[in-house]
Order: structure tokens, then C-alpha cells, then sequence
């Protein structure tokens, strides 16, 4: 019998001060958590990779009912190009290397990359039902949400060839992100109100579970979600109970809720990880909830209302830029000030706006979630 090794007491009261850590064995391969106390630590303002620092500042708008791809000089705040797409471009997503942007066309069944280097799109590829689009942390897959094939398609991440499909139990399968480890995600079911709890690397789904009818008389509908800097808590945003609601990284289902505004939809951190910002979609504003308090500190509303959807935030961290639905239009921010600044005219129906290149080592998807 193997002699047990002694522990002596300054080991044990380290051990016992030590911070509860999330990422007990990270997810092979995935590039290191900078800050164990922030996961965005490499998002900071100008902060670009040598991949992305010579690429031109743009916004990048898919007009899901236009059919087109609109792109805003972000300095200038003017449409400088326009290109035709396939049927319903939904959400435009960096690639885990940040060497390409894909336009996802759902309706038409293909992904269409761009070159962030001069804004050109290239031969679209064909991908069945991609509503959105994700990336492991590791960079090993694609994940296609395949909102109406009740799929999660995990495909080689350059060729977008399957590799594993994964059947869900759960209707309008949606946004995603990661616990700090990178090991599992969580994925919003927008139209039965669930969440599923997924492996990254078994890609199996482990758990369901059913948002609480607590604020809404209406069944809820999940939409963004994103952990904290700490990484010890998901948001999830529900447009039908008007918030966010909060989950323990370490809880798969104990949820906690915080009011936002009518159709809170997309979430979004601030460069120096003190701040999310909330798209409310039906009443035409953003909230700023404070990570360390959990609370609303602000809310920076449209003049005349309107829809905010999704979007991101500039390199610099001054401007939130954010298409509005149902108004063809694209608002502007300034975080500095928090106030509204400006409404871009563009094609009908803007959705996942992206703003590139934006700071950090990888991306995740959607829109532009970076680490």
C-alpha cells in the first residue's frame, strides 16, 4: 500500500483561502485564461491581435428580408458598400481565428464567408438551416444552431463539413456561450423557454432546464446569453419576462431574475468588464447593469422608441453599435456619454450586426463573443 503523503497546515490553510476556482481542467487545447478573475481580460480597448490590426473599421449589417450585407465605415458612419446575399442573412460571425467573417443564411442554406481585410465576400458554402453560428473554445469545431432542424451541428470550422449531429429536445434553438473552463456551454431553446446544458467535448447534451414563469404570464423566450468576467454566473436575456435572468455557472438551473426593459434580447460586455449592456427591443433602449452589483445603473434611451437587436462594441470601447429590427436602421451609442447618438439607414430588417475587428486572442461566434 502506497504511504499517503502528508499535508502540513500551511498547506491547508492556503488551501482553505484559496478562491473557489470554475476551471479545475480546461478544455484541451483551448488557449489559457488570461485573468482568472476575468475571461475578457483580452478584450481590452484597441487592444487587436496581429491577425486583425490592419483591418478597416466596419459594421457589418445582414438585412434579413433585403437579402443584402450592408457595411458602415464606423468612422465616417456611412454605408460604403452593399452586397447581395442568399436568402435570410441572419447574424454575421467572426471565425475562431478571426481571419474570416460568415454571413449566415438560413433560409437559403448557406454560410457566406467575407474577408475582413477589404470587406468582400467570397463563394458561399452550403450549410443547411445555420440561424447561428458558434465556435469551441479550443477551436476544434463549428457549431451551426439549426434552429429548425432542432440541431446542434458541430462541422469542421475552415470547411464547415459535419462532423457530429446533435438532436435537441427543445424548440428555437439559439445564442450560446462557455464557462470559464471551456468545457461545457449553454444554449437558449427561445421557443419552448428552456436552456440545455451541453459537453464540448463529448458533444452530448447533459441537462435541460425550464425558465420560470415568475414575470411573464407568457411562456419565457431566452435569447442572448453571456457569463460573467468572474465566470461564476450566465445572463440570459428573455424578451417575454422583460430581463435577464441569472444563473449560477455551477447551478445548471437556479435562476435569479433582474428587470431590464420591454424585450430585453441581446447582451454585450463593456471593454473594461464592469458593465453589460442589454438591448431592449420593445421599448427602444439599452440598459447597463453593473457586474458588481447586479443592478441597473443606466439606461440610454431612443429618441421616438425603436427596436434595438444585436450588434457589438467598437475597438476603442466609446461607440455600441446595434441594428434595429424593425425600424431598418442602424443606432449608434456613446458609452462614454450614455446616450443615444445616431440612426444609419439600411436595408429591411437588420439583425446580427457585427462590428470588426474588435480585441481579443479568439472569437466564440454570434456576433463577436471574444476571449
Amino acid at each position: 500500500m502506497r504511504k499517503r503523503k502528508k499535508i502540513g497546515l500551511l498547506s491547508i490553510l492556503f488551501l482553505a483561502l484559496s478562491p473557489i476556482s470554475y476551471a479545475a481542467t480546461p478544455l484541451d487545447g483551448m488557449p489559457p485564461v488570461l485573468d482568472q478573475s476575468d475571461i475578457y481580460a483580452a478584450d481590452r480597448p484597441n487592444q487587436l491581435s496581429d491577425v486583425v490590426k490592419n483591418f478597416p473599421s466596419i459594421a457589418y449589417v445582414p438585412n434579413h428580408t433585403s437579402n443584402t450585407l450592408s457595411e458602415i465605415d464606423i468612422k465616417t458612419m456611412k454605408v460604403i458598400a452593399t452586397y447581395k446575399m442568399k436568402l435570410g442573412p441572419q447574424h454575421v460571425v467572426p471565425s475562431w481565428d478571426l481571419k474570416t467573417l460568415w454571413v449566415n443564411n438560413n433560409q437559403g442554406n448557406y454560410l457566406t464567408p467575407v474577408n475582413p481585410a477589404n470587406g468582400k465576400p467570397g463563394k458561399p458554402v452550403y450549410v443547411h438551416d445555420p440561424y447561428n453560428l458558434y465556435f469551441t473554445p479550443n477551436g476544434k469545431y463549428a457549431i451551426v444552431m439549426a434552429e429548425s432542424d432542432k440541431q446542434m451541428v458541430f462541422r469542421d470550422p475552415h470547411t464547415m463539413k459535419i462532423v457530429k449531429k446533435v438532436p435537441v429536445k427543445c424548440a428555437g434553438l439559439n445564442h450560446a456561450d462557455w464557462t470559464k473552463d471551456g468545457n461545457h456551454f449553454v444554449a437558449t431553446c427561445e421557443f419552448s423557454g428552456q436552456l440545455i446544458w451541453v459537453n464540448t467535448s463529448t458533444m452530448k447534451v447533459e441537462k435541460y432546464a425550464t425558465i420560470p414563469r415568475t414575470h411573464s404570464k407568457m411562456r419565457p423566450m431566452p435569447q442572448d446569453v453571456k457569463i460573467s468576467p468572474d465566470g461564476s454566473t450566465f445572463y440570459v436575456a428573455d424578451m417575454m419576462s422583460n430581463g435577464v435572468w441569472t444563473m449560477p455557472a455551477d447551478k445548471f438551473g437556479k435562476f435569479g431574475f433582474i428587470p431590464t426593459g420591454l424585450e430585453a434580447h441581446g447582451l454585450y460586455v463593456t471593454r473594461d468588464s464592469k458593465f453589460m449592456l442589454i438591448s431592449n427591443r420593445g421599448e427602444g433602449s439599452v440598459s447597463l447593469l453593473q457586474f458588481s452589483t447586479n443592478k441597473i445603473v443606466s439606461k440610454m434611451k431612443i429618441p421616438g422608441g425603436g427596436s434595438p437587436d444585436m450588434g457589438g462594441i467598437t475597438a476603442d470601447g466609446k461607440q455600441f453599435w446595434v441594428s434595429g429590427r424593425f425600424n431598418n436602421v442602424v443606432y449608434v451609442f456613446d458609452l462614454e456619454k450614455r446616450k443615444f447618438l445616431k440612426s444609419i439607414k439600411v436595408g429591411k430588417e437588420p439583425h446580427g450586426l457585427a462590428v470588426y475587428p474588435q480585441p481579443g486572442r479568439y472569437s466564440l461566434g454570434h456576433t463577436g463573443i471574444f476571449r
